[in-house]
């Protein structure tokens, strides 16, 4: 039986950094979690929007398979979210014969208009999360 190298022991400064690190992603997230209910999506919707707009072809369209791995959820939820965001008006479903499966998702303008909304109101607490990391490099 093979045994691992163990790791030295945490010093203060390491639970010090965990603890601020939690504090503030935790922070972020009730922000978030804030600003999407007050603009009428839930907090997984509003990743989706956000991962749809910055897909990595630059299109602003997405395959299921990108926002599996993007959002880090399984398949059959990915399609209960789009499925759910379609009939709010705020994605759209298109054929994609250059993709795998056959399926791009897309934004519509009520789902651009309340993208812009999240991201332009979490600005500053963005900008302060990002600051915090900064400082804990």
């Amino acid at each position: 039986m093979k045994r691992r190298a163990s790791k030295p022991s945490p010093r203060e400064s390491d639970y010090v950094e965990a603890a601020a690190l939690r504090e503030a992603l935790r922070r972020f997230e009730r922000r978030s979690e804030d600003i999407t209910q007050a603009t009428g999506v839930t907090s997984r919707t509003y990743q989706l929007l956000l991962m749809i707009k910055t897909a990595r072809g630059r299109e602003e369209r997405i395959g299921l398979a990108e926002l599996e791995e993007r959002l880090q959820l399984g398949r059959s939820t990915v399609t209960e979210l789009v499925l759910r965001s379609e009939q709010r008006g705020l994605v759209r479903r298109e054929l994609d014969r250059g993709r795998r499966r056959g399926i791009s998702i897309k934004l519509t303008a009520l789902g651009e208009r309340r993208l812009a909304r999240v991201v332009a109101e979490l600005g500053d607490e963005r900008h302060r999360l990002v600051q915090i990391l900064a400082e804990l490099r």
